[in-house]
C-alpha cells in the first residue's frame, strides 16, 4: 500500500460511522469458521496494510489450513496454541471501519472449555453473529450461545449458515438448518433473527451478494451490520457513577473518581449517594484536562459535590430522581465458569462494578437445559451451566436489573481462595422480602450477655476426619469449662441430623446447607454470650470460612483435629469405613468424598500421639491466652 493509499484508508476510517459504533460477537461450535470470517471481513475491507498481507500468506504457508489460500483465520488466531490446534482459545477484538459504520468485532471461543471467554465477549455486544457448519446443522453449542446471548442482553441475532460451498450452495439444507434454529430459539424474545447463507473462506454473501447463491435475495453480512438498529445503549440509561477511589490529594480537595457506568450528568444537578440516601448537587466535574460542563458514559471523571457527604469506594452516585434498587437479596441468572460445582449455601465474593462484598447463594431456583431452554430442578450448577439462583450479600449493594442497564445489573463471583472467576450473573430483580424484614434492636446486647457470664462467647469449631477425635475432644473440653463455671453448649454433626438437619443427606450440597444451618445457629449461640463447641467433619473450607464471617474472626476458634487416614479407620468406632469400603455408604468424607484440611488453623492437633485429654486441655490453655476465659 502506498502513502496516498495509507492515507486514503486513515481518512475514510477518521470520517466513516454515521451510524455510529457497533459492537458485535461472532459465535457458535468449535470449527464453524469464525475467525475466518473475521478476517474476511478485514481483508474485503481493505483494512490489512501490505506488511500484514505478507505476514498473512507466510502463516498461511506454515499453519494454514486451506491448501495454498489464504487463512484468514491467522489474522485473528493470534496464539501459537490456536493456530497448532486450529482453534479460537482467547476473545480476540478487531476494529474496522466502512463508511457507514465503525464496528468492534469480538472473536468468541466456540470450544465448551472456553464458554467463559464467549460470555465475556458478548457482556459488551449489541449483536451476535451464530455461525452454523452447514453440513452439522444445529448443535449444543449452537444452543448453549445463544442463550448466553439472550442472557447478556444481546437482541440481534445473525444465523450465519457457513461453509455454504460444502454442500453445493443447496438452499434446501440452509433452509432446514433456518428452521431448526426458528424452533431451537422460539421461546427466546430476539427482537431480529437475520439468517445470511454464507461461505466466509470464499466470500460468498460476507460483503457482497453471491452468484452462487442468487436464490437468496436477502442483504449480505456486512450491509446487514451497516444498517442495524441498535439502540441508544448506556448513554440513554439513567445515570450511574460507581465509585473506584475518593480522590484527596490535599486538604483542599476531596472528589470522587471513577468512570460513568451510563447515562449523563452536568454541573449543577442533584445527585444521592444509592446506599446511605444522602443528597448532594455536582459541584465540579473535573479530569486530568481540565473541568467538564457535562460528561457521559464512558468518561473518566472526578465529581466533586457541593457539600461534605460520606462516600467511600463501591458506593454509587446517582440522580435524585431516578434511582437503582438497593437490596442484599435479589435473584440472578448465572453462568457457572468452573469445575467444581455451584452450590446452594457456599459463600462467595462477589463483585459488582467497584464493589465487593461476600454473598451466598441462598437458593438454586432451577437450572436451564440448554437443548431445550426448559426449566429443569437443580441442586447445584456444573461447569457451562446456568441456573436462576438467589443470592444474599454481606450488605445492601445498588443495582438495576441487567435488562434495564447492563452496566449496572451484571456482576461476577470469585472463589474466596483461589480467587478465581467462577461465575457470571445477571440481576433479574430484588427479592421483595428484602425490603420487608429488618433488624429488630434488642435493649439486651450480646456484650451484655456475655459480661452477666464473665466469659467472651466463640466458637470452637473441631474439624477433621470421621474417626479423627473430635466428638470425644469437645465433649471433654466442654466438660471442663462447664466445671470452671463457664456457660457452654456443644453442637454435634450426629446430634444435629437427628433434628434440625434431619432432612439432609450427604452429597456435597448437603453438606453446604448442614454447616450453613449450624453456623446460623452457632451465631445464635455467641449472641447469647456461650461458648459454643462445633463437632462436624466440614469437609470444605468455603463453609468454614463462611460461619467465620457470620460471627466475625475473633470468634471463631478453628481447632483441626488431624488424624492420618489409617489411624481412622483403625479406630473406627462407628463402623462408618467398613461400610464405605463394602459400597455401602456413598459420598463418605476421606473415603470417595473429599477433604480440604484447614490451611490456618488456630490450634493443630495431632491425634495420632495425643491422648483426648491432653488435646482437650491444650484447647483450654489456648482460649486463656486468647484472653477468652476470666
Amino acid at each position: 500500500m502506498s502513502g496516498a493509499e495509507r492515507s486514503a484508508l486513515i481518512d475514510r476510517l477518521s470520517r466513516s460511522g454515521s451510524k455510529g459504533v457497533l459492537r458485535f460477537i461472532t459465535c457458535g461450535s468449535v470449527d464453524d469458521g469464525k475467525s475466518t470470517l473475521i478476517g474476511r471481513l478485514l481483508y474485503d475491507s481493505k483494512l490489512l496494510f501490505e506488511d500484514q498481507l505478507g505476514t498473512l500468506e507466510r502463516d498461511s504457508k506454515k499453519h494454514g489450513t486451506t491448501g495454498g489460500d489464504i487463512d484468514f483465520a491467522l489474522l485473528l488466531d493470534g496464539l501459537e496454541a490456536e493456530r497448532e490446534q486450529g482453534i479460537t482459545i482467547d476473545v480476540a477484538y478487531r476494529f474496522f471501519a466502512t463508511e457507514k459504520r465503525k464496528f468492534v468485532v469480538a472473536d468468541t471461543p466456540g470450544h465448551e472449555q472456553y464458554t467463559r471467554n464467549m460470555a465475556t465477549g458478548a457482556s459488551t455486544a449489541d449483536a451476535a453473529i451464530i455461525l452454523v457448519d452447514a453440513r452439522k446443522g444445529v448443535l449444543t453449542q449452537t444452543r448453549r450461545h445463544t442463550w448466553i446471548a439472550h442472557m447478556m442482553g444481546i437482541r440481534h441475532i445473525v444465523l450465519a449458515v457457513n461453509k455454504m460451498d460444502l454442500v453445493d450452495f443447496d438452499r434446501a439444507r440452509f433452509e432446514e438448518i433456518h428452521g431448526a434454529y426458528r424452533q431451537a430459539v422460539a421461546s427466546l424474545p430476539f427482537e431480529t433473527i437475520t439468517p445470511i447463507p454464507l461461505s466466509a473462506r470464499f466470500g460468498d454473501n460476507v460483503t457482497a451478494r453471491s452468484v452462487q447463491m442468487d436464490w437468496y435475495s436477502g442483504p449480505a453480512l456486512l450491509e446487514f451490520l451497516e444498517n442495524l438498529e441498535a439502540g441508544s445503549g448506556l448513554a440513554g440509561q439513567p445515570f450511574r457513577f460507581p465509585v473506584q477511589w475518593v480522590n484527596r490529594p490535599n486538604q483542599n480537595f476531596r472528589g470522587f473518581s471513577g468512570t460513568i457506568a451510563s447515562g449523563r450528568i452536568a454541573q449543577g444537578d442533584a445527585v444521592v449517594i444509592a446506599q446511605s440516601g444522602a443528597e448532594a448537587k455536582i459541584a465540579r466535574i473535573a479530569t486530568a484536562d481540565g473541568d467538564l460542563d457535562s460528561a457521559g458514559a464512558g468518561d473518566a471523571v472526578t465529581l466533586v459535590l457541593d457539600r461534605e457527604v460520606d462516600v467511600a469506594r463501591g458506593d454509587m452516585i446517582v440522580p435524585a430522581d431516578a434511582r437503582p434498587d438497593v437490596s442484599d437479596q435479589f435473584a440472578a441468572e448465572i453462568l457457572w465458569m468452573n469445575e467444581a460445582e455451584l452450590l446452594s449455601g457456599r459463600s462467595y465474593l462477589l463483585k459488582a462494578g467497584t464493589a465487593t462484598v461476600p454473598a451466598t447463594i441462598t437458593t438454586i431456583k432451577y437450572g436451564i437445559d440448554v437443548n431445550t431452554f426448559e426449566k429443569e430442578p437443580a441442586k447445584s450448577v456444573a461447569l457451562n451451566g446456568i441456573a436462576l439462583c438467589n443470592l444474599s450479600t454481606g450488605r445492601p449493594i445498588p443495582f438495576d436489573p441487567y435488562e434495564d442497564n447492563r452496566a449496572t445489573g451484571a456482576f461476577i463471583l470469585i472463589d474466596r481462595f483461589s480467587n478465581q472467576t467462577v461465575g457470571a450473573g445477571m440481576i433479574r430483580h430484588g427479592l421483595r422480602r428484602a425490603d420487608n424484614i429488618h433488624a429488630q434492636a434488642m435493649d439486651i446486647t450480646k456484650a451484655e450477655r456475655a459480661r452477666m457470664k464473665g466469659q467472651k462467647p466463640a466458637i470452637i469449631w473441631f474439624t477433621g476426619l470421621s474417626g479423627a477425635g473430635k466428638s470425644t475432644i469437645a465433649n471433654i473440653v466442654e466438660k471442663r469449662l462447664s466445671a470452671a463455671g463457664h456457660h457452654t453448649y456443644s453442637l454435634d454433626g450426629d446430634n444435629v441430623r437427628h433434628g434440625l438437619n434431619k432432612d439432609l443427606g450427604f452429597t456435597d450440597a448437603d453438606r453446604v446447607e448442614n454447616i450453613r444451618r449450624i453456623g446460623e445457629v452457632g451465631k445464635l449461640f455467641v449472641d447469647a454470650g456461650l461458648i459454643v463447641t462445633c463437632s462436624f467433619i466440614s469437609p470444605f473450607r468455603d463453609e468454614r470460612q463462611m460461619v467465620r464471617e457470620l460471627v466475625g474472626s475473633d470468634e471463631f476458634i478453628e481447632v483441626f483435629v488431624d488424624a492420618p487416614i489409617e489411624v481412622c479407620i483403625a479406630r473406627d468406632p462407628k463402623g462408618l469405613y467398613r461400610k464405605a469400603q463394602e459400597g455401602k455408604i456413598k459420598n463418605f468424607t476421606g473415603f470417595d468424598s473429599p477433604y480440604e484440611a484447614p490451611e490456618s488453623p488456630e490450634i493443630h492437633l495431632h491425634t495420632a500421639d495425643l491422648s483426648p485429654e491432653d488435646a482437650a486441655e491444650r484447647v483450654i490453655a489456648m482460649l486463656r491466652d486468647m484472653g477468652r476465659l476470666s
